[in-house]
């Protein structure tokens, strides 16, 4: 069977590869669990420095695998606390540094995730999409509060509401990612800025990246944010959307109110 994601450990790194190119790196709930797992034990292994997250194939990923999203939608059960993506609370806790590598395209939690990450890399060809309010979602992963923080209330509005592409340029002067390369260098660059975290005090860079956040009010926020996700999840908006994405036709939200 296929892992859909890879785990390294070498040279005091842990490094994530999406691993799930024929389905554009969709992210399935077992992918959740290995990336949560992984970067939560990451704190507890004295010779994990620094994580390193990115993807094989022409695309980071394309976001929740849809599959997964209709089935929570068709659910008549209440939501469970194990229902809850596990990825979200381990990348608001994570003490070890992430640094993230984007390439082609990046889509809703592809990028929300990227918030939570150190240091970012694109390449220069990469797109970041954020397409919430299209499929009649919300944001997620804390980014309601952590995107207007990082880029201002009208740009992550317009990332939200609109859904349109933010390209590579744009997402390095808007200050989402540090530096676009060109995609043949994109791994290689992220890696370097990995081991070179790696190599700095640990104790330091940890108490430095426990200083720059709120992780209390980050998921309180995020507790709030879920609890709109799921009721949207099983709303009239949402199947009207899936419905409209599974006949590759415009949704036509004109009947709600």
């Amino acid at each position: 069977m296929t892992q859909h994601v890879l785990v390294e450990k070498s040279d005091k790194l842990l490094i994530l590869t999406l691993n799930r190119p024929d389905k554009k790196n969709a992210l399935t709930r077992a992918m959740y669990k290995t990336l949560a797992t992984e970067i939560a034990n990451a704190d507890d292994e004295p010779n994990i420095r620094c994580i390193l997250i990115k993807a094989n194939g022409d695309m980071f990923t394309a976001g929740n695998d849809l599959a997964d999203f209709a089935a929570i939608g068709n659910s008549t059960a209440a939501p469970k606390p194990e229902d809850a993506n596990p990825l979200l609370p381990a990348l608001a806790t994570a003490r070890t540094p992430i640094v993230a590598a984007v390439n082609g395209r990046a889509v809703g939690v592809g990028v929300t995730m990227l918030l939570h990450c150190d240091m970012v890399y694109v390449a220069e060809d990469a797109f970041l999409i954020t397409p919430f309010v299209n499929l009649a979602l919300v944001p997620e992963a804390g980014s309601s509060m952590l995107m207007p923080l990082r880029i201002g209330h009208v740009r992550a509005f317009e990332m939200f509401v609109l859904g349109e592409p933010v390209s590579a340029e744009k997402a390095v002067n808007w200050g989402i990612a540090n530096r676009a390369v060109p995609a043949a260098e994109l791994h290689s660059v992220a890696r370097a800025t990995a081991a070179a975290i790696a190599a700095r005090a640990p104790a330091s860079v940890v108490a430095t990246k426990s200083l720059m956040r709120e992780e209390a009010a980050l998921l309180a926020h995020m507790s709030q944010e879920s609890g709109h996700f799921v009721r949207q999840l099983k709303s009239a908006e949402f199947k009207e959307a899936f419905t409209a994405f599974s006949e590759r036709r415009a949704p036509d939200f004109s009947k709600f109110g």
